[in-house]
């Protein structure tokens, strides 16, 4: 601690310019960076330029905490602001504060993300997705982020030009007339500038050409490849379970359930009756021996993932079997997990443990809802509660998409990471509600072609994607889904929910 007439000195002028940057008038568009490791949120400003061609400029300070680099920034970025739009010669993001816990950072950042190194892994991903083509670090210690963005590029996307420039007046007045892409610009336009079935056929070079265990992420991935044209070998991996040379259900799980959506799917399109069966099996776990409906299916623990896992196959059970009792039991199993997790602000929790709104927790219901409609009968006496619940829960998911088209892996704590996979599931179950007229195309296509964006943009070369949660289970808070990992690479599961998305944009459902 730092003691003595100096050290006091110090510590209020400290307070003394955070209390300046904080109190001073808001400018920009707010962005949310991250969180730090103590849960503060890192704030971006983003002022347009004079046209969408513009390059992009990012102002950074506060390395050490809010202190005059701060300061400098917040006024560089306001009189920015004021100048006329015409004039302006570059759009501009600038981070006052880009270490608010005043933390030692390391760039790249080593660690995992975002448990480890919070605040260096949020600056160094969040930076790699905007692509600036200038960036200037308004500060007399880096941590070497204008070296590590300028020699090895973020997060895989590309070099950025950097330079760390003094903390004075005037520094954006001193960028050069000539601002060229930078390469992480230039790929960041070569991702997003591909079609659905191009992004589709990229993915499935490296998702969906295995089995070996008959549970959902897998059988997603397959589904998209039948949607490819690739059902050979889909029949392929699937023949030991057709066949009984493996019990799909040797060791039942709640994702075994939705394991079998893919032999349903193939039920649908060849008609073998060995498909149907292995759907049935399932489905009929929501029965006692005497035929009566269970209280619900079995193996939810609790958790929202349970309408995913068990509402579609159920759905399709009735759909081939053109039994309604297995309807009758999918929307039992519903209205029992709605029950149990559904918020008052019509977002799930991810289970009675904890009132967290886990990104992915609020994408099973989505999209397993929207898969259990599509083979819904419109006259069963449930459809129309099924549906108004699924209308309610997209609507109130709506609010929570940020600016770049993404939901937040905590989606109602905005500075918390952008989650790959439950952006691409929540997008996925509008787009479906979209086609079949359950949604307003003007208020929700936008905001699919807003999650399609960020998914493309999002997605690299071999199959690598950016900041997908990890396999989770249900936690005791809310700090705990927040710190759960982000995969940076390739992902099965991640993969097979963009490779969905993909197909589902391409046309090919």
């Amino acid at each position: 601690m730092t003691t003595g007439p100096k050290g006091l000195l110090t510590a209020m002028r400290t307070a003394v310019v955070l209390a300046l940057v904080l109190l001073a008038p808001a400018h920009g568009e707010i962005r949310y960076v991250g969180l730090t490791q103590r849960g503060a949120r890192i704030e971006a400003r983003v002022i347009a330029g004079a046209s969408p061609a513009s390059p992009t400029v990012l102002l950074m300070g506060g390395f050490q905490g809010a202190d005059e680099s701060s300061r400098i920034v917040s006024e560089e970025t306001r009189r920015f602001e004021a100048t006329k739009l015409s004039r302006r010669r570059f759009r501009l993001l600038s981070i006052s504060v880009a270490n608010p816990d005043a933390n030692r950072l390391v760039f790249p950042p080593a660690g995992v993300a975002y448990r480890e190194n919070a605040e260096s892994h949020a600056l160094w991903r969040w930076i790699a997705v905007q692509a600036p083509d200038l960036v200037l670090v308004a500060d007399g210690e880096d941590f070497g982020i204008a070296e590590a963005l300028s020699q090895e590029g973020p997060a895989g996307v590309g070099p950025v030009s950097a330079r760390r420039v003094a903390a004075r007046p005037g520094i954006l007045r001193e960028v050069p007339s000539t601002i060229p892409p930078s390469p992480a610009h230039r790929e960041l336009d070569r991702r997003r500038a591909r079609s659905p079935r191009q992004l589709a056929d990229e993915l499935a070079q490296f998702y969906g050409h295995d089995f070996a265990e008959p549970v959902y992420i897998p059988a997603v991935a397959l589904i998209a490849q039948l949607r490819l044209g690739n059902a050979a070998e889909v029949e392929r991996l699937v023949a030991p379970y057709r066949d009984g040379s493996k019990d799909s259900l040797a060791r039942p799980t709640s994702p075994g359930f939705a394991g079998h959506l893919v032999f349903a799917e193939l039920a649908q399109r060849t008609g073998n009756r060995s498909y149907i069966q292995l759907v049935r099996r399932v489905a009929d776990l929501g029965f006692t021996d005497a035929g009566d409906m269970k209280e619900s299916m079995p193996l939810h623990d609790e958790m929202s993932d349970s309408v995913f896992m068990s509402c579609p196959i159920l759905a399709k059970a009735g759909l081939l079997t053109r039994e309604q009792k297995y309807f009758s039991m999918a929307a039992r199993h519903f209205r029992f997990m709605e029950t149990l997790d559904l918020r008052p602000d019509g977002i799930y929790r991810h289970s009675p443990l904890s009132d967290a709104a886990w990104a992915r927790g609020n994408a099973f219901p989505a999209l397993g809802l929207a898969w259990t409609l599509s083979d819904f009968p419109k006259t069963h006496a449930d459809f129309a509660g099924l549906l108004q619940a699924y209308q309610r829960h997209l609507a109130a998911l709506s609010k929570f998409q940020d600016p770049d088209g993404l939901w937040r892996e905590v989606v109602d704590e905005p500075a918390s990471y952008p989650e790959f996979s439950a952006t691409a599931m929540i997008a996925t179950a509008m787009f479906i509600g979209i086609r079949r007229g359950w949604l307003d195309a003007r208020v929700y296509q936008p905001r699919v072609d807003k999650a399609w964006e960020a998914i493309a943009a999002r997605v690299g070369p071999q199959g690598g994607l950016m900041d997908v949660c990890e396999s989770t289970g249900k936690q005791k808070s809310k700090t705990d889904y927040l710190r759960r990992q982000a995969i940076l690479g390739q992902d099965p599961r991640g993969g097979a929910m963009a490779l969905l998305f993909a197909t589902e944009m391409a046309g090919l459902d």
